[in-house]
């Protein structure tokens, strides 16, 4: 019998044991249906979980360790070996980029555990004197650790790449983050829990428990009312504040609770992190029956947890509620964002500044959902977005548009809808199904102004009557909105006047500050970024490669042009010309940031800021622009930036900055003091504050 169908039977058999008690949280539709889960087919685009074998493993082996750990890994064991060598050679295998230690707590284990762990290398081994269950072995294991940082982990899991330091993340990444506990699947790659649910009568509930660990619900990063102790994390200092684990429920069970209920009693958060991802053979430390062995204090804890906790308890979900009604039961504002596509920041900086955005609501305390218009979202922008805190909407998950907001309509206090293309279907439908949401129109740029701009540089009588009548569209959209979003002070004047009665804030793009870090002598080349996806990027690197790069290449042809941007084949070939180099889309900008001498914006038509300039400045990166790039940025040739718009006086530019180090010297300085002042996430911040705080005209 293969070991996954063992696994089903015995998971099966713990089920029909549990049926009173999950008709009743469940009901008996919700109880069947699970129990058909289990023999459903599996598909997950998780790694193939390659587990450490019980048996014929390779021995001795050797623990990472560290005499100035950051984080003290604490593992209770009382007996099963087999599983424990197996936790510790994943930890070996995959180890951590932060330094720990791991502490292996042996509560009088009857079997060899003893004599076994001590011959492995860089392994902290305790003894209790007695056995003191799970909750005394992992105090006496804390008092042991010398690290800021404490993750308890059960002896029968095991870990995989990022385990621990993506826990780790979350305390950098999160406001007033206490505590957080990993995404836990079962050995055959089924979810067993994304944080956990806790009742008005005690009950939990481990959510997403046999669904599947691809879907995103399971996938960002979340508030949980608490999370397993089979793996969390916690701050030392923090641990020993509320007392550690509360013997009250010695020998185990309803700790993890406890701890979690104790973290946000002091003021701290308690945080679900999906890409630490813990492999738990449930069951094997403790058994499956309620009624004997450790096991029974999950109900006997329970009691004594509700008696504790009884006035937080009243702030609870109601048991048998529906669950994803309850999963987030705070009083944080909802906020659905519907782009064209799922933003990536290696193909656009629409896309950086949407994340950065989103990311900015978290911090004002939204809780944001994200859909793209076309519901298409890649496991990495799932990915992606999870890491900021944002659920994203995508097939096959998540329903169509209309079928989500039926079920969903009330929760919602915003909805951003971002380019005219997406809010001109989706508006009038927003405000039918969800009058009560303030819609937010983010223009990213104003197209009809792009267009215009366009229409004059190529003299095309139809491209003008198109930004006509797109001028008209857009207008109508940013009326019909309760406000409006703008990159550029310019398009804030402009609508003052083209829309007076109508609600315009200005949030820019947004830019962390990274600053020079590579000097004017180390560098060299020019650089160019932007994908053909945006027309204004192909009329200007089709100007630069064609008229400009030439005069640069004859007179310094050891200068070599950089093209990073989704380029398509077909135009790869008119564009490979001496001195340029195309690179295509890259994963990570740094670099040529870091290595290139100038970055250039020669566009000639658009609108907005542009989000090449501000990227280029924010690494102290020295640009050459032309006034149409620089638009907007409160820019000031000669300071901060070179402005040039003709072919020769742009070579020319070039080439003077290239050589000229005082000058790069200015406009390095200066371009980081333009990002710090009017792109940073401070400022963004606040604009967003305000944005979402303005009242709208009678």
């Amino acid at each position: 019998m293969s070991s996954s169908l063992t696994w089903r039977i015995r998971r099966l058999y713990f089920l029909m044991t549990r049926t009173t008690s999950s008709v009743a949280q469940r009901g008996l539709r919700g109880t069947m249906t699970r129990i058909a889960q289990e023999f459903r087919p599996r598909a997950s685009t998780l790694p193939a979980l390659s587990l450490e074998p019980m048996e014929n493993s390779p021995w001795p082996f050797a623990l990472p360790t560290s005499d100035a750990p950051r984080v003290s890994v604490i593992i209770p064991v009382h007996g099963k070996l087999d599983y424990t060598l197996a936790c510790l050679r994943s930890i070996a295998r995959y180890g951590a980029n932060a330094p720990f230690e791991v502490i292996v707590v042996n509560d009088a284990s009857p079997d060899a555990t003893a004599s076994t762990l001590s011959e492995i290398a860089g392994l902290r081994l305790l003894s209790n004197p007695r056995n003191l269950g799970f909750i005394g072995s992992c105090n006496a294991g804390a008092e042991a650790a010398r690290g800021s940082h404490l993750l308890f982990l059960n002896n029968d899991t095991q870990v995989t790449p990022g385990w621990l330091d993506r826990l780790l993340e979350c305390f950098a990444d999160e406001p007033d983050c206490g505590l957080v506990g990993s995404r836990l699947v079962y050995p055959d790659g089924r979810l067993q829990e994304a944080g956990g649910i806790v009742f008005s009568n005690a009950d939990g509930w481990n959510y997403g428990r046999f669904e599947s660990p691809d879907d995103p619900r399971f996938r960002f990063r979340r508030d949980a009312d608490y999370v397993s102790g089979a793996s969390l994390m916690i701050e030392s200092a923090l641990f020993r504040q509320v007392n550690g684990f509360d013997s009250r429920y010695t020998p185990a069970y309803y700790e993890d609770t406890d701890l979690a209920f104790a973290v946000r009693a002091a003021g701290k958060r308690v945080m679900y992190q999906p890409e630490s991802v813990v492999v738990h053979f449930e069951g094997i430390s403790s058994g499956t029956d309620l009624q004997s062995g450790v096991k029974q204090y999950q109900r006997i804890n329970k009691t004594k947890f509700a008696e504790k906790w009884i006035d937080a308890l009243k702030r609870q979900p109601t048991a048998g509620s529906a669950i994803e009604s309850v999963v987030h039961h705070d009083d944080r504002p909802h906020m659905l964002v519907i782009d064209a596509l799922a933003p990536d920041a290696s193909r656009d900086s629409g896309s950086l500044r949407m994340i950065n955005i989103m990311r900015l609501l978290r911090e004002l305390g939204w809780r944001v959902t994200f859909m793209a218009d076309n519901r298409l979202a890649s496991d990495e922008e799932i990915a992606q977005l999870g890491r900021i805190g944002v659920q994203t909407l995508c097939k096959p998950w998540s329903p169509s548009l209309v079928r989500w907001l039926s079920k969903e309509k009330q929760t919602l206090q915003a909805v951003m809808l971002s380019r005219h293309y997406v809010a001109a279907p989706n508006l009038g439908l927003i405000r039918r199904m969800a009058p009560q949401a303030k819609i937010v129109f983010d223009t990213v740029d104003l197209h009809f102004l792009r267009e215009q701009r366009a229409a004059q540089l190529t003299g095309n009588r139809a491209l003008i009557r198109q930004a006509q009548s797109s001028r008209r569209r857009e207008l109508e959209l940013i009326r019909a909105s309760d406000i409006t979003l703008v990159v550029s002070p310019v398009e804030k004047e402009l609508l003052a006047k083209e829309a007076p009665d109508a609600t315009v804030e200005l949030v820019s793009n947004v830019h962390e500050v990274f600053g020079r870090r590579v000097a004017f002598a180390q560098r060299k080349d020019v650089v160019f970024v932007g994908g053909f996806g945006h027309p204004p990027n192909v009329d200007a690197v089709n100007w630069l490669v064609g008229d400009i790069f030439p005069l640069i290449h004859a007179a310094r042809p050891d200068i070599t042009l950089h093209l990073i941007g989704d380029i398509p084949e077909s135009a790869r070939i008119h564009l490979a010309k001496p001195g340029v180099q195309i690179h295509g889309k890259v994963d990570e900008l740094t670099p040529w940031m870091d290595g290139c001498r100038i970055a250039l914006a020669p566009l000639r038509y658009g609108a907005g800021v542009k989000g090449k300039v501000n990227m280029a400045m924010s690494y102290g990166l020295p640009v050459v622009a032309t006034s149409i790039a620089a638009e907007g940025m409160r820019l000031q040739d000669g300071e901060n930036i070179l402005v040039a718009d003709d072919s020769s006086t742009f070579a020319s530019a070039v080439l003077k900055l290239y050589d000229d180090e005082p000058l790069w010297l200015r406009l390095s300085n200066g371009g980081v003091d333009n990002i710090r002042q009017h792109f940073s996430f401070d400022v963004a911040r606040e604009a967003l504050r305000q944005a979402l705080s303005a009242r709208q005209p009678a």
